[in-house]
């Protein structure tokens, strides 16, 4: 699961028009969304509490890596607003990774969902890729007999009755499939939308301080919100634009380096094109970039106009050193402490949801110490 600052590498009548709709301004008469708005979710995957508190933990268990010693939290800290602290993370076995750690803030109204490819356009796709991708390797069931994971959370005290609580239209099956179902609910619950930027927006005048303001009027006036668009701040979550067109080169493509949007659709076009990260939290969520080159916040708005040889017109204006620290000041209003300390989010408690047995409750504890054993399974 986005970072860096990406912007636009569009021209003529395509730039205007992205100037006039992908601001931060909302139209007049429309009102800023709502602190406690719920994110879409498809049909075949409807949220249930259930279903939600079995995503969490899944979330949270090292069982979902071959080892044991990887889970989803490992690389998606809530304390960074669900990012990582590194450039890329390696794998469960010590292979590098490749890409930095995305945000999950408000991941379920993203339409594309990770750095380079616009085909992992729902949360269900996206969370078998690094449980059982290959390039590169992340938490290593790729290749292994089928069935392995779901038999491994079969074996343990609580799952068969939290997958049979989440799933009863299913009669409680573990599979790939209820899985990555459950997982996708839970990261669906991720919403930040109670900043101090959003209370300013719905009328709080106090509640951003002077030079914010200044810095949410460069944020406009630099063109920054032309991608970085809307109350999720980026164009991949925006309506009616299209998904390719949310993949933008913020620098020259150089030999041998990530190809990004390019490794999908093979078109020297598209070399060196990302997806627009969103910016909630991104205060919190250092290294910067698809590949975490940049290691704060005043380097990566410096970073936009570092390259000369980029024809956007955008990335040729220039922005002073008191301008960057109004940014940055502007910026730090989208981070929302009541997201990355909602204990709702957090590492659930040891003990079963399903059931208060204590013997239960044991058996479960000698499982979780069983599988999550660097003896692996």
């Amino acid at each position: 699961m986005p970072r860096g600052l990406g912007l636009v590498a569009l021209g003529g009548a395509a730039f205007l028009g992205l100037v006039a709709c992908m601001s931060v301004t909302v139209p007049v008469g429309e009102p800023w969304i709502a602190a406690n708005a719920a994110a879409p979710f498809p049909v075949n995957n409807p949220p249930t509490p259930m279903k939600v508190e079995l995503g969490r933990r899944l979330f949270y268990d090292g069982d979902l890596s071959w080892d044991g010693t990887m889970s989803c939290a490992t690389c998606h800290e809530q304390k960074r607003g669900f990012t990582d602290p590194n450039k890329t993370r390696a794998g469960f076995d010590g292979q590098p990774g490749e890409r930095n750690i995305q945000t999950l803030a408000n991941v379920g109204w993203f339409k594309s969902l990770t750095w380079g490819g616009p085909q992992v356009d729902t949360l269900e796709h996206q969370a078998l890729i690094p449980i059982e991708g290959l390039v590169p390797v992340e938490m290593g069931f790729a290749g292994r007999p089928e069935g392995t994971l779901a038999q491994r959370l079969k074996d343990q005290a609580c799952y068969p009755e939290l997958f049979a609580a989440a799933f009863p239209e299913r009669g409680g099956k573990i599979d790939m499939d209820t899985v990555t179902l459950a997982l996708s609910a839970f990261e669906r619950e991720l919403v930040s939308l109670d900043a101090p930027y959003d209370r300013y927006r719905r009328g709080d005048t106090r509640a951003i301080s002077e030079q914010a303001k200044r810095g949410e009027a460069l944020f406009a006036e630099k063109l920054c919100a032309t991608c970085h668009a809307g109350p999720h701040f980026t164009d991949a979550a925006l309506p009616g634009v299209k998904t390719k067109e949310t993949f933008h080169r913020l620098a020259s493509p150089k030999d041998g380096a990530d190809a990004g949007l390019a490794r999908i659709t093979q078109s020297t076009d598209d070399a060196g094109k990302f997806r627009t990260p969103g910016l909630r939290n991104v205060a919190l969520s250092a290294p910067y970039m698809h590949n975490g080159e940049v290691a704060t916040l005043p380097e990566a708005i410096r970073h936009h106009y570092a390259d000369v040889t980029v024809s956007d017109v955008r990335l040729k204006l220039s922005v002073s050193d008191r301008e960057v620290v109004d940014l940055v000041a502007f910026l730090g209003t989208l981070t929302d402490q009541g997201f990355v300390t909602n204990p709702k989010f957090a590492r659930p408690k040891a003990e079963c949801p399903v059931s208060a047995d204590p013997v239960r409750a044991t058996e479960a504890e000698n499982a979780r110490r069983q599988h999550n054993s660097p003896a692996g399974p």
